[in-house]
């Protein structure tokens, strides 16, 4: 049942910018703002409600995901929001496409201020034992190492704007496995390794580096988890909330993070997920 969860890494790219728009006179008065974010797997889900408040905050948002339509609807809602977003399809796995997302932000708005590393896969459930060599291959290639090549991409240019943000989301799979999820679960505590690491070496740089992990959140890509009313109400057990979280419980603390109110945070993991287990 937990085979929802899987995503394919398959995609053909394309690049589409769409026309520039400003945020309306309000928002570009938020805490983010003129600052250029660019957010992975943002088309839907978490990723969707961080980009939106990003821009809500003033932000110039560029959104990706790895299919065009997921896209263009995207960018549609947003921008019929007043919202100043632009999109392009991307597939992080892929190098040259995470080359076209830093390039995209640097022609249409000078820079790149904060990055929000949301893309992840999961292609197996089981034993962790049964994991195949593909199946490791892809998972920590997606959900690890692509974030980490799309950092050293995106530091060069926040060295020039003065300093930047950058939050990876994780999981709080990280601190406590789902069952079945052995793979995916140890790719996201390595992704929070990732966030230490590199916030002690960028720190000099005024590059702040920090993680989110969220809990059981209904998206599509967790449905596995909540939509089989016996294993929902397992995990619920573990809440001190009793309730799903929603993809806008992410969204906030990604915009304080990335914010001046942040400034002095760095290397740390919030989780967002009613109160669960949260720590090794």
């Amino acid at each position: 049942m937990f085979r929802a969860l899987a995503a394919s890494t398959r995609p053909h790219c394309t690049l589409r910018i769409f026309p520039r728009m400003n945020s309306t006179g309000s928002a570009m008065q938020g805490t983010l703002a003129d600052k250029v974010a660019l957010v992975t797997a943002s088309t839907e889900g978490i990723g969707f409600a961080i980009a939106r408040r990003l821009a809500q905050d003033g932000a110039h948002v560029l959104l990706s995901s790895r299919k065009q339509a997921n896209v263009d609807r995207a960018v549609a809602e947003l921008r019929g929001q007043n919202l100043s977003v632009s999109g392009l399809v991307c597939h992080v796995g892929k190098a040259e496409d995470r080359q076209r997302l830093v390039d995209a932000a640097l022609e249409r708005h000078g820079g790149i201020d904060i990055l929000v590393s949301n893309a992840a896969v999961n292609p197996f459930f089981g034993s962790i034992l049964d994991a195949t060599e593909d199946v490791w291959g892809k998972i920590l290639d997606i959900n690890v190492k692509a974030s980490a090549l799309l950092v050293n991409l995106v530091v060069p240019h926040m060295r020039k704007r003065g300093g930047g943000s950058i939050v990876l989301v994780a999981s709080i799979a990280a601190y406590s496995p789902f069952p079945g999820l052995g793979p995916y679960n140890v790719s996201k505590t390595a992704l929070v390794g990732l966030g230490q690491n590199l916030a002690l070496e960028l720190a000099p740089d005024n590059i702040r580096v920090n993680c989110l992990a969220p809990g059981l959140i209904r998206t599509k890509f967790s449905s596995a988890l909540w939509q089989d009313k016996a294993t929902g109400d397992r995990l619920m057990e573990a809440m001190q909330i009793r309730r799903l979280g929603e993809p806008s419980d992410c969204s906030g603390i990604v915009s304080f993070l990335c914010s001046p109110d942040a400034d002095y945070i760095t290397g740390e993991t919030v989780v967002v997920a009613g109160g669960a287990r949260s720590r090794l």
